[in-house]
């Protein structure tokens, strides 16, 4: 992960981490430390305590007034490194702290330690109050957690053979989570290959990921991982949730920005990691305001760190199994059996990235076959020829970033061009990249491999039928998705032919209404999931954040037919009252 990704335009810059301590450690004048001592609480440690472990727990964000604060980590083979030393004026804490999850780092007092403590609302609070002092906290959590993974990765360490597909799994997921880790090949590095003496049994413990905390996982599921790193909060059962949203991509981050900004209780789950399809594209260009272009992990990112600003929760991976509406609250049940209620749920769940019936498919997937271009599958084709499949914006977007990696990208399509199904300043690129070569009216017809994985494509001309190969240990496709709608069925959500949602008049044939909300009161859907609905993220984007108001138009209805119904019960219970006396 590049610094830029997280950073604003006018702060990016070719320079490293280095020349931006004073951004990343800052120290808070007299002044700065007396505005935050409203949303603290003061509290010592002595000498040697220990204040906080890796992954375990987290008092919040600590304000040092006297002492030091020493943080550390340590890994599963026993090393401890040295992060940062807090004095007197500094703070501790990076993204992490925002949703008080565990910090990625142990911390020691050192001397008799005086701190102000703030819990995650206490500091959400002094974000919300203190606009430029909280400008400068949010910069500086930011930064610390691109150097843990730039410079000093904290997190677990990935152990297994190079091109393992479980070990791929897990990588992807840290890294489109944007979690620090570092990954070893026992093969090449003594170390890791003493973890496999110790650890490993057989080849379904593949691959163990061994965390800060030294106890070392034989092949986790993503669940697993997610509890054990805090990305998989503990979930309040007994809350009902204002807005629970079930997607954390573009629209579903926004509906969450807006909701939890406007003070709303806000969810948001996902199954995998926050961006959806949008946080796989390699460079978005023609998103407003951003003239130079962002990646679509960039863009997630930002929106992921606003959201938990504001107080939303996120639970990743999380994945929504069952829609219940017949009862209020409605409930939404995850795949380990937990129900969340709320009083609205919006449908953000997107598509799933659509396959070809190709036979052995599933065997290469994750070991050849992936269905996105994120800097992880760029490291492992690099130098390589690769075939990417499909003619969409997603498709050219991967292409034209894969081209940086790839000795070679052959791009095919099954129609005669890219003209009908992609934007034209990529058209443009790939036209001008001497790397990429189009092949048009073509289609995949069957995959080889080896132990290894994927070693060849065959692909068939479809005007005469004539097969082709190609070698290739990397397969990229691309070719559509279907919505992500069959978990909905319990509740009745209507459906177009197509399995897309149906919203506002489609919905019911009724013009009053609401445009986002679909046969079932108090159910709204956004996004790539709607039918109708433009598959571009800026759209995404703004029908989250239109949802929201929408949302408030409901719960303002049912609060009125809430009173009302009191008023007339009340009514109906003194005329009972009335009618007793005159009967006595």
């Amino acid at each position: 992960m590049s610094i830029s990704e997280f950073l604003p335009e006018e702060h990016r810059s070719a320079v490293d981490l280095a020349t931006r301590g004073h951004q990343i450690y800052p120290v808070l004048g007299g002044e700065d430390i007396r505005r935050m001592q409203r949303f603290a609480v003061p509290r010592r440690w002595h000498d040697g305590d220990t204040v906080f472990r890796a992954c375990v727990d987290s008092p919040g964000m600590l304000v040092v007034l006297a002492g030091h604060l020493l943080c550390s980590r340590t890994d599963a083979l026993g090393k401890r490194v040295e992060v940062v030393e807090y004095g007197p004026g500094q703070f501790s804490g990076e993204v992490a702290v925002l949703s008080g999850r565990p910090p990625l780092v142990d911390g020691v007092a050192v001397g008799e330690l005086d701190t102000l403590v703030l819990d995650a609302p206490s500091l959400r609070a002094l974000l919300m109050a203190e606009a430029e002092l909280g400008e400068r906290l949010m910069r500086a959590f930011i930064l610390r957690r691109v150097r843990l993974i730039e410079e000093q990765p904290g997190g677990p360490i990935l152990v297994g053979p190079s091109g393992h597909a479980g070990l791929f799994d897990v990588e992807n997921f840290l890294s489109r989570n944007a979690y620090p880790y570092t990954r070893r090949d026992p093969a090449l590095d003594a170390e890791a290959a003493q973890l496999v003496r110790d650890h490993w049994r057989t080849e379904a413990d593949w691959p163990l990921v061994a965390l800060p905390d030294g106890f070392v996982l034989r092949n986790p599921s993503l669940v697993e991982l997610g509890r054990c790193l805090g990305t998989l909060p503990r979930i309040d059962r007994d809350k009902v949730y204002d807005v629970l949203v079930a997607g954390a991509g573009p629209a579903g981050l926004a509906t969450a920005v807006y909701a939890a900004s406007e003070g709303l209780s806000t969810m948001v789950l996902d199954a995998r990691a926050y961006g959806g399809q949008a946080g796989a594209s390699a460079r978005i260009e023609n998103f407003l305001g951003f003239p130079t272009g962002i990646s679509g992990r960039a863009l997630a990112g930002r929106a992921y760190v606003q959201a938990l600003k504001f107080g939303a929760e996120i639970a990743i991976p999380a994945r929504a199994v069952r829609l219940l509406c017949d009862a209020r609250p409605i409930r939404v049940e995850m795949d380990d059996g937990t129900c969340l209620r709320a009083r609205t749920v919006v449908l953000a769940s997107g598509a799933r990235y659509r396959k070809p019936p190709l036979p052995d498919l599933e065997r290469y997937e994750g070991r050849g076959v992936y269905y996105w271009a994120s800097p992880v599958e760029a490291g492992l084709c690099r130098g390589q020829e690769v075939v990417l499949v499909g003619g969409g914006n997603s498709a050219g977007q991967a292409a034209v970033f894969l081209s940086a990696h790839a000795a070679k990208v052959h791009l095919m399509v099954r129609g005669p061009g890219l003209a009908a199904t992609m934007s034209s300043y990529l058209i443009e690129r790939i036209a001008a990249s001497a790397n990429i070569e189009l092949h048009t009216h073509m289609e995949v017809a069957a995959l080889e491999g080896d132990d290894g994985g994927l070693v060849r494509v065959q692909y068939r001309a479809r005007r005469d039928g004539t097969l082709h190969s190609c070698e290739t240990r990397h397969l990229f496709l691309f070719i559509g998705a279907d919505p992500n709608s069959d978990w909905l069925d319990e509740c009745g959500v209507t459906l177009d032919d197509k399995g897309f949602v149906l919203t506002g008049f489609d919905a019911t044939g009724e013009h009053a209404r609401r445009a986002l909300e679909t046969s079932v009161d108090g159910v709204f859907a956004v996004g790539d999931l709607r039918a109708a609905s433009t598959k571009r993220v800026a759209a995404a984007a703004g029908e989250g954040a239109a949802a929201v108001a929408q949302i408030h138009a409901y719960l303002a209805e049912q609060e009125k037919e809430a009173e009302r119904s009191e008023r007339v019960e009340r009514i109906e219970q003194t005329g009972r009252i009335v009618q007793a006396e005159r009967q006595t």
